[in-house]
């Protein structure tokens, strides 16, 4: 009897304060929300867009220097390659660290055709390298998928938010 006089007592206090129009109202603009939701600026569009772009990079990368932007696994990367900067194009140079989280991408590696996963981690604690400075943006997703964003200083969660250059290690293949 508690809980049935209870959600009676609050059933008539909710519609004294509230009209059904007021109610029907608020269900209208919920479900009109709701059926707007898929028009929310989601790059669905842009997977041709990125097929096209990692063709490009695909059909003019090597793999032979590693100092070029167009080095296989550098088709995702942004910013001074650390090859150029004192490290390799998968470590840190001395007296940076790498950053404790990492941005991603698929290269396209052209020795064997095969698929690898990249992660790209920025090397931080000097002073911007600005030697090799590539911009790849293969793959590239907006900000509100920071996983997939290569705009983004990458040194949070590093002792020192100075950025210094960026490093691109093979973490697996893409079956």
């Amino acid at each position: 009897m508690l809980l049935d006089d209870t959600v009676e007592s609050a059933s008539r206090s909710l519609a004294r304060r509230v009209s059904r129009r007021g109610v029907l109202g608020r269900i209208g603009r919920w479900m009109t929300a709701g059926a707007a939701l898929p028009l929310l600026p989601i790059a669905r569009g842009s997977a041709a867009q990125a097929q096209a772009v990692a063709e490009v990079f695909a059909a003019t990368a090597q793999s032979d220097d590693d100092t070029e932007c167009n080095y296989w696994r550098y088709c995702g990367i942004d910013g001074s390659l650390c090859s150029c900067c004192g490290g390799t194009p998968t470590s840190c140079p001395p007296g940076t660290q790498a950053s404790p989280s990492a941005w991603i991408g698929s290269c396209i590696n052209p020795t064997d055709g095969k698929t690898y996963l990249v992660a790209y981690r920025d090397c931080c604690g000097k002073d911007s390298c600005g030697r090799c400075s590539c911009l790849g943006v293969e793959g590239e997703s907006p900000a509100y998928r920071p996983q997939l964003n290569t705009d983004i200083i990458w040194c949070f969660g590093s002792e020192d938010m100075t950025y210094h250059c960026s490093a691109a290690a093979v973490i697996g293949e893409v079956d």
